[in-house]
């Protein structure tokens, strides 16, 4: 162990701890804009400079490791000039672009001008300006303004050490410095939005996010990625009931500081293809009822079907509550026995973030019904020989492989789905109730680990759709019969103890 002393604070730290972190470790923020805790060190923006007892001159902070009897003074009138020296150097051929630019309000150089520099340009013409390229296209999701770039090398550092694809390297010299795409290649791989997220100013944006929505419009929540079972931490960021991205919220234990393109995208969600209203009937039949109707509609279908040809089919993208609701729903309202799970069709995985079952909650269904839930094609087999004739189903996605398994779900003479998108089993459903997005319904996921991971709700339901817990409670008084439940707190409470608890499976987080 390492003991120092920073600005007038002592504080002991493990051998190999540079300064700036530690210095972190006590609240105090050192400005930078190329170190990144989870990259190796470049000390090439100079913005960390700090003064050292004994030390003739400033040492960057990112670089120097702390030392036993170290005195360190982050805030001195010699630091703060090699500060505002570093940002006049820096916005010498900066464009005055932030009035366009999305990183606005949440740009590094922004904050540090305001604090360290905040005065005018020595230049009183434009002329002598370095002009480099913009908008350059790196790939099809990521977009690079080399006039904005400070070459803190972040982007370059993590293709290189994250992603093992060193896929972005730096060309030319000097003021004339900028950073390219390897000859032959595209920024194409799995994390490519992380380059974006990284960059401390506005030279490399998503392409999803440009002109969408500016950020000081953004409430964030913080939640858990939708996208696949590995159960990233992130942050949503919306307005106005509309979703726009989703950022990484750091977990050394599961995603670190990072995720991955398709987990940044997962907002998409939460605003395509929703469901707000009920309908009922089948494809041309289909049309938008109010919800007496709907209900109504649904206990009909589900009355005529005898109980021992009954099926409830969860969702493993939906959560530990409301799978366990359904089927607390199913077993003591509908008399069901057979319980089946639909979900996303498996995708790519690789050994940093990404997992081939692309639901978050499938760990969590066979939590919460405390058995393996049957695949889906079975039911289609079953629903094919007549089997089963009526169902109870949650979600949108219906992974069922071949159209012979598919026209099994047609087969059902009822089919009653609670989803807030459309998809494969909603479009084939008699009747289809709306329900909220991962957005708008707190809930807990367990992700393929076994942990429980909790997540609050960040905006209310879209259009009429009802909170699952309510809508089981409404069909339950129209089917005339009692539930286990009466509001999503009681579901919450009877959850609770259901799910992993720490040691078990990994254990809950």
């Amino acid at each position: 162990m390492r003991k120092l002393t920073i600005d007038g604070r002592e504080i002991e730290v493990a051998e190999g701890t540079t300064v700036i972190a530690a210095a972190r470790a006590l609240g105090i923020e050192i400005p930078h804009f190329c170190w990144h805790p989870e990259l190796s060190v470049a000390a090439n923006c100079r913005m960390c400079l700090v003064e050292v007892e004994q030390q003739p001159k400033l040492q960057p902070s990112c670089q120097l490791e702390a030392a036993d009897g170290m005195v360190v003074r982050t805030d001195t009138p010699r630091v703060r000039e090699a500060r505002r020296a570093m940002m006049e150097y820096l916005l010498l051929n900066h464009p005055v672009d932030c009035p366009i630019c999305d990183q606005a309000g949440e740009c590094k150089l922004q904050d540090y001008y305001m604090l360290y520099d905040l005065r005018a340009s020595r230049l009183w013409s434009e002329e002598g300006k370095v002009r480099k390229r913009k908008r350059a296209v790196f790939g099809p999701h990521v977009v690079y303004d080399a006039e904005r770039c400070v070459m803190c090398t972040r982007c370059v550092r993590f293709c290189a050490e994250v992603v093992r694809d060193p896929v972005l390297i730096e060309v030319h010299r000097g003021d004339h410095s900028e950073i390219a795409v390897a000859p032959g290649r595209t920024l194409d791989h799995a994390y490519s939005l992380m380059t974006a997220h990284v960059c401390p100013v506005g030279a490399l944006t998503s392409r999803d996010f440009r002109f969408q929505c500016r950020v000081w419009f953004l409430a964030s929540t913080p939640t858990i990625c939708p996208g696949c079972a590995t159960g990233c931490n992130a942050f949503l960021d919306h307005h106005r009931g509309e979703a726009f991205r989703l950022r990484p919220r750091e977990n050394p234990a599961i995603n670190r500081s990072w995720l991955c393109d398709d987990g940044v995208l997962a907002f998409r969600l939460h605003n395509d293809h929703r469901l707000i209203v009920p309908e009922v009937g089948r494809g041309d039949e289909a049309r938008p009822v109010a919800w007496d109707e709907a209900l109504a509609e649904a206990a009909a279908l589900l009355r005529k079907v005898p109980r021992n040809q009954r099926a409830a089919v969860l969702s493993a993208e939906h959560s530990c509550e409301e799978n366990w609701a359904l089927a607390a729903f199913a077993r003591e309202a509908l008399g069901v026995e057979r319980f089946f799970v639909t979900g996303r069709a498996a995708g790519a995985a690789d050994e940093l973030l990404r997992h081939a079952d692309k639901n978050p909650n499938r760990a969590g269904v066979r939590w919460m019904l405390g058995a393996e839930p049957e695949p889906l094609e079975r039911l289609a087999d079953e629903a094919t020989a007549g089997a089963i004739r009526g169902v109870l189903a949650l979600g949108s996605a219906a992974a069922v492989p071949g159209p012979a398994a598919a026209a099994g779900l047609l087969r059902l003479e009822a089919l009653v789905a609670i989803a807030p998108r459309r998809g494969p089993l909603p479009e084939v459903a008699h009747v289809r109730l709306p329900s909220p997005s991962f957005a708008e319904a707190a809930g807990t996921y367990v992700n393929a680990r076994g942990w429980a991971q909790e997540f609050p709700r960040a905006m209310p339901p879209r259009g009429e759709a009802l909170e699952v817990p309510e809508l089981l409670a409404r069909l339950a008084r129209r089917l005339d019969l009692a539930l286990p439940f009466r509001s999503a707190a009681e579901v919450r409470a009877a959850v609770a103890p259901r799910l992993p608890q720490p040691g078990a499976e990994g254990g809950a987080r």
